[in-house]
């Protein structure tokens, strides 16, 4: 009871402090974004840049050019030879190790500055839940997020880990109790091992609050029921929320109740290496609450525009509703004018609330339709719905050079219950998708491309797919979209 309390006080407290930047974001942005500058004025960067010069948004654009890994990584491989001062003032704490999709193994730094953000946006995310609820039945259960193995490779004298593995360090006292699985059994590396090992460990704990990429936590989910026989809400009668990012959990959501049993309440985060962006503030909205007074400064780029060799970067100032934008960020980590990748879309304005809508470089465009991953979950989620079927994972594939007949998009989809027709589920999902998209209509409609086709994938197949490439479990996602076939071509069908 006392801990419940503290909790909606902590929470009210927490609220009342950042409404003052929900209502006032314009004002926040320009605050961090003169930080930033004169906070990095003598680094490197700074210097090679004329930080001392920058007294605009223009200036800024005008003077730090939009970048990739590739763009930074002349600077970052001096930092990890032990230079100080190079992004950031001093030395980065750690260094994040994720993969890229072209740049290889990246290593994005974490800082004194940074570090706390992704730390105190997580807590916040769980506070402003309770705050908008009043619901604190999970403060007193066990508690799991699914994650990389905590232990830290050294290099250099770098402390290098997935940045899953680093949260785990700071992980606050008052949670430690709490906290599943044990340090040994989230050291374990592989990821099934690790799976088998979470499930011996709390199979009889009264675990209240779950959280991982919803791919992962469904193998969990899988694993607990084959050894019960029985629904995971009945196991764990105390489980009230579902916490994860990293994917649309709307696709999974139908399966996911099929696993508990029945429905729990959710948050969703937007995490990644480079700086926590956005999470869940309303359980009956899906947007994101954009996170502007967290050490990052953001700009837009409109993704139809990405390609130009000079495109317009927009402050929060100038962005608006329903426009697809690639997500640019400067940070107290020392990424400037970075590109992560990803792209989201506005749902407000006020507050400034966002949906991730997929990857710049997950898309398919290989006749001008440039669909995103918004639009593909959207077809999948609502085509399930309608004919009450579920999808345990998904991708999808243009078909250039078909036997015979038109090119098409090719849809493989690995079914948790295969539906009776599936050429009428195919239809229904071709038609939701010239309903959002009109370049795919047109294509479709001017015979350039014919209807998509289903091709069914082998109970496992991506679960093998992701395990022989070495991205079993932890951040890792199946991408849902790919410009050629190079991930299709390794599955296997039905």
């Amino acid at each position: 009871m006392i801990k419940k309390i503290g909790a909606k006080i902590f929470a009210q407290i927490i609220h009342k402090k950042n409404s003052k930047w929900i209502k006032s974001p314009l004002d926040a942005q320009q605050n961090t974004f003169n930080y930033l500058l004169e906070k990095a004025r003598n680094t490197d960067f700074g210097k090679d840049h004329s930080f001392d010069k920058i007294k605009t948004h223009k200036d800024f654009q005008s003077s730090v050019p939009v970048r990739d890994y590739e763009g930074l990584r002349p600077y970052v491989e001096k930092m990890m030879k032990g230079k100080p001062s190079v992004l950031w003032p001093g030395k980065p704490l750690y260094y994040a190790k994720t993969s890229g999709t072209t740049s290889g193994v990246k290593y994005i730094p974490l800082t004194k500055e940074s570090m706390p953000t992704h730390i105190t946006a997580a807590r916040d995310a769980l506070l402003n839940y309770i705050h908008e609820t009043g619901n604190t039945d999970f403060v007193n259960g066990k508690q799991i997020f699914l994650q990389g193995s905590p232990v830290l490779n050294e290099k250099n004298g770098n402390s290098l880990g997935r940045l899953s593995g680093i949260v785990a360090h700071y992980v606050p006292k008052y949670l430690q109790k709490n906290r599943m699985p044990s340090w040994e059994t989230n050291c374990i590396e592989d990821w099934e091992t690790k799976v088998d090992a979470i499930v011996e460990e709390t199979l009889s704990e009264n675990m209240s609050l779950i959280g991982g990429i919803p791919s992962w936590v469904q193998m969990y989910f899988e694993k607990l029921i084959e050894k019960t026989n029985q629904p995971v809400g009945k196991t764990f009668q105390k489980f009230s929320l579902f916490v994860y990012g990293g994917v649309n959990y709307e696709p999974y959501r139908p399966l996911f109740e099929k696993l508990i049993g029945r429905k729990v309440d959710s948050v969703e985060l937007f995490p990644a290496s480079e700086g926590f962006f956005a999470y869940q503030d309303r359980q009956q909205d899906k947007g994101l609450l954009l996170l502007v007074n967290n050490g990052i400064f953001y700009e837009f780029i409109k993704a139809d525009e990405f390609g130009d060799s000079n495109p317009k970067r927009h402050t929060l100032q100038e962005v608006e509703l329903g426009v697809n934008y690639v997500l640019i960020i400067s940070t107290t980590a020392g990424l400037w004018a970075y590109n992560i990748g990803d792209t989201v879309r506005f749902v407000s304005l006020k507050p400034y609330r966002l949906v991730v809508t997929g990857r710049i470089k997950h898309y398919i465009s290989a006749f001008g339709e440039h669909v995103i991953g918004k639009e593909v979950e959207t077809a999948i989620e609502h085509a399930c719905q309608k004919f009450q079927v579920r999808v345990k994972e998904f991708t999808v594939a243009p078909q250039i050079k078909p036997d015979s007949g038109l090119p098409f998009h090719e849809w493989f989809v690995e079914f948790e219950e295969t539906p009776k027709k599936t050429e009428d589920f195919a239809q229904e999902l071709d038609r939701l998708m010239q309903e959002q998209n009109v370049y795919y209509e047109d294509l479709i409609k001017g015979k350039v491309l014919k209807k998509l086709v289903i091709s069914p994938v082998a109970a496992g197949g991506f679960k093998q797919y992701m395990k022989s490439i070495g991205k079993l479990g932890g951040q890792n996602k199946v991408p849902r979209l790919s410009n050629d076939r190079k991930i299709v071509d390794q599955l296997s069908l039905r």
